[in-house]
Order: structure tokens, then C-alpha cells, then sequence
């Protein structure tokens, strides 16, 4: 019965901490289960925050504006372009950076025809060019410049009375009196500005008319396609066939096939003369039998050309006298032949002309551009004459590109005509070499 009764107790004692560990247990289970509750609330009060909230966004807003708005400023900062207005809208963002790649483009864009244009510039003169040409221009500056050094000589004050005589030089040196006029009238303007302060100033001035002169309508030869037809006509003794002759060496000598039209076919030793300058160049001389049609070889020689590949056919012309009538209407009929067998109007006419006959060239051109449709002029003979101002006359009253000067007798002595050389080969100060008075 004592074992019995033990085993009960114990039973009882058993059960009894059973019981105690499993309410406690379940005790602190419902304290864990009650914790939710309080929990309950707060997440009805955070149900209640984003009324609260909404400001805290709207407030936050601009914070956040402000650092897009700083990138974007930043970037139109950077960007070679004005500032745009610093108080840009949010929703503007988009067509913002928009903008910024399109200002950001514009500098590439506008780069590209800089680079196309540069060819293009006029290129500054280089002193080995000036020296070369000053020295093909000694007559010029021995007579036309040394007198305008004289003026100061006599004279060291820039004033009206000075001008008045360098007025007269221009004059008396075949610059024309209309472009000499020109030249002093905007002398006059640069004095009363106070541009002319001394003889280096005048230098300097008369430099710059004279670019802005001869720089008016400055090209390079139009020779589009293959054949392309010059026709070279002027008075008689001008150096026609020489110059076509040093042309077609030129042209030789940059790779070009050329075809020589013997169109004087008046003149008894021009043909001859032509044919010795094809044998000296390498080219090929199309001519006619006896006194033939100028007109007809002319045709034949741009066949000739078109059958054989030739790139350019040079055309010589009889010397004619700009004031007989009959002769100037054949030259019309030469260029209309050129013209049909081109099938398009010539590319180039270019009027040869003798500096050493001054103003009377500035008249030949006046009487040839009646006629035909002149393109361009050749000066020859400008190392034999003090009067190479002409050329300011003849491009200033005739607004014709000077493509080619004659400064010597060697091949080499027909060059390419240059403004900026030119003026400053022509109007170097005197002082600044040993030259006659």
C-alpha cells in the first residue's frame, strides 16, 4: 500500500508540475499573442502618417529638384552657349537635357565647315614669296613707289596737302583716276579718324586698299570637266602665244593632258610659234591649212580633245584691235564654235594684257568684255614698266580676277596671281631695301 500510495503521490506530484510548466507556457503564449494588440494600434496610427506625410513629400520635393537641376546646369555650363534661366520646372527636366544635346552638337556642326572653309582663306603671303616677286617689280617700285617714298621724304606731317600729292602719283602711275580718287577718299576718312598718325600708318593704309582692291573676285581657273576650252585673246603684241605656251607648261607639269588650237591664223609666224612651244611642252598642236576658218580650228582642236581624253585645249587668237568692229565679231564667232563643240559655253576666257601700255589696257579690257564674255585677265610684261599700278585700275573699274602676271621671260616668270603677295611685294616700304629715288 506505501508503494502504492508513492506511486500516486508521485503521479500527483508529476502532473501537478506538468500542469504548472504547461499554463505557465501557455501564459506566456497568450502574453505573446497579446503583444500584436498593442501593435494593432500603432499600425492604425501609421495608417494615419501618410495624411502627416504628404507634406514631408512636398517638402522633400524641392530637395530633390534641386540636385537634377544642378547636373543640368552644370552641363549647360560646360556647353559653349549662353546660360539658360536658372528657374526651369521640374516636368522641364526632359526638354531640358534635350536642349543640352542639341546645344551640345552645335560646336561639332559648326566646326566641320570651318574645316572645309579653311582651303578656302586667303593664306598670309610668305616673305620667300614676297622677296621673289618684289624683285620682278623693281621698275614698278624705282618709278610709282620710290615717288611716293619721296612725298615723306620732303614732307614727314600727315596732312591734306600730302595726300593731295600722293593723289597725283597714283594718277600719274596708271592707276586710274576713278580708283585713284577711291583710294584717297577713304585716306581722307582714315586721317580725320586719326588712322594716319604717321608715314608707317600710310603704309600700312595703302597695302590694305590695294588687298581690298585686287582681292575682289580672286579664283582659281573654272576647268570643270574634261575638256575644258580657254580661249586667250587680246590685242596684237601682247604675249598671247607665249603666255599660252608657259600656260600649257604649268598644266603639263601638274599631270594635265593639253591640246594646243593654233586659232591665229593671220599672223604669218604664229602657227610656227605655237608648234615650237607644243614641241618644248610635249603637246599636241591642231592647226589648219593655210588661212584657214579660226573658228574651224577651234572646233576641230576640242574634237580632238574629246576623241584623245585630253584634259584642257588652250585656243590661241589673231591679235586684233579692240577698236575694229569686223574683227571683234569673228572673235564672237570663235567662241561660238568653241561653245557648240563643248556643247556648253567656254569655261574660260582669259584677255591677255600689256602692263607697259598703262591706261590704254584698262580701255583693250572695256572693249573686249563688249564683245565677249571675258573671265578672267593675264598682265604681261610687269618687270619692263613703271606703271604696274595699272593693275588696281583694270581689276577696280573691270571687277576681273587677275589670274596670272608676267614678271620675266623664263617659264617659270608667268605666276599664279596672288593678292596679298602682290601688295605686299609692290607696296614694301622703301627704307626697308636700297632702291633709286
Amino acid at each position: 500500500m506505501e508503494t502504492v500510495a508513492g506511486i500516486v503521490i508521485g503521479v500527483i506530484v508529476v502532473a501537478a508540475l506538468l500542469w504548472f510548466f504547461l499554463f505557465r507556457d501557455k501564459g506566456e503564449g497568450a502574453g505573446k499573442l497579446e503583444a500584436p494588440t498593442p501593435e494593432a494600434k500603432p499600425s492604425k496610427k501609421a495608417e494615419a502618417p501618410p495624411a502627416k506625410a504628404k507634406p514631408e513629400p512636398a517638402k522633400a520635393a524641392p530637395a530633390k529638384a534641386e540636385p537634377a537641376a544642378k547636373p543640368a546646369a552644370a552641363k549647360k555650363a560646360e556647353a559653349p552657349v549662353a546660360k539658360p534661366a536658372p528657374a526651369a520646372e521640374p516636368e522641364d527636366e526632359e526638354e531640358d537635357e534635350e536642349e543640352e544635346e542639341e546645344e551640345a552638337a552645335e560646336p561639332a556642326a559648326a566646326a566641320e565647315p570651318a574645316v572645309e572653309a579653311a582651303p578656302k582663306k586667303p593664306a598670309e603671303p610668305t616673305k620667300e614669296a614676297v622677296e621673289a616677286l618684289r624683285s620682278g617689280l623693281d621698275k614698278t617700285r624705282g618709278g610709282f613707289i620710290a615717288r611716293i617714298a619721296g612725298l615723306f621724304r620732303k614732307k614727314k606731317e600727315i596732312d591734306p596737302e600730302l595726300l593731295n600729292d600722293l593723289h597725283e602719283v597714283l594718277i600719274t602711275a596708271d592707276v586710274g583716276v576713278k580708283t585713284s580718287e577711291k583710294i584717297l577718299e577713304n585716306l581722307r576718312e582714315r586721317m580725320n579718324n586719326d588712322g594716319l598718325s604717321d608715314e608707317d600708318a600710310v603704309w600700312v593704309a595703302l597695302r590694305e586698299e590695294g588687298r581690298m582692291i585686287l582681292g575682289k573676285g580672286q579664283r582659281d581657273l573654272r576647268l570643270p570637266s574634261s575638256p575644258s576650252l580657254i580661249l586667250v585673246v587680246g590685242v596684237n603684241g601682247v604675249g598671247k602665244t607665249t603666255t599660252i605656251g608657259k600656260l600649257a607648261s604649268r598644266f603639263k607639269e601638274q599631270g594635265k593632258e593639253v591640246i594646243l588650237a593654233a586659232g591665229d591664223t593671220f599672223r604669218a609666224a604664229a602657227v610656227p610659234q605655237l608648234e615650237v612651244w607644243g614641241r618644248r611642252v610635249g603637246c599636241t598642236v591642231v592647226k589648219g591649212k593655210g588661212k584657214a576658218d579660226p573658228a574651224a580650228v577651234v572646233f576641230d582642236a576640242v574634237k580632238k580633245a574629246q576623241e584623245t581624253g585630253a584634259d584642257i585645249v588652250i585656243a590661241d587668237t589673231a591679235g586684233r584691235l579692240h577698236t575694229k568692229s569686223n574683227l571683234m565679231e569673228e572673235l564672237k564667232k570663235v567662241a561660238r564654235s568653241g561653245e557648240k563643240a563643248l556643247g556648253r559655253p567656254v569655261d574660260e576666257v582669259l584677255l591677255v594684257l600689256d602692263s607697259t601700255t598703262g591706261q590704254n589696257a584698262i580701255q583693250q579690257a572695256a572693249q573686249f568684255k563688249d564683245a565677249i564674255e571675258v573671265t578672267g585677265i593675264a598682265l604681261t610684261k610687269l618687270d619692263g614698266t613703271a606703271k604696274g599700278g595699272v593693275i588696281l585700275g583694270i581689276v577696280d573699274e573691270h571687277e576681273l580676277p587677275v589670274h596670272f602676271i608676267g614678271v620675266g621671260e623664263r617659264v617659270e616668270d608667268l605666276r599664279e596671281f596672288d593678292a596679298a603677295t602682290f601688295v605686299q611685294a609692290l607696296f614694301a616700304k622703301p627704307d626697308d631695301e636700297t632702291m633709286a629715288a
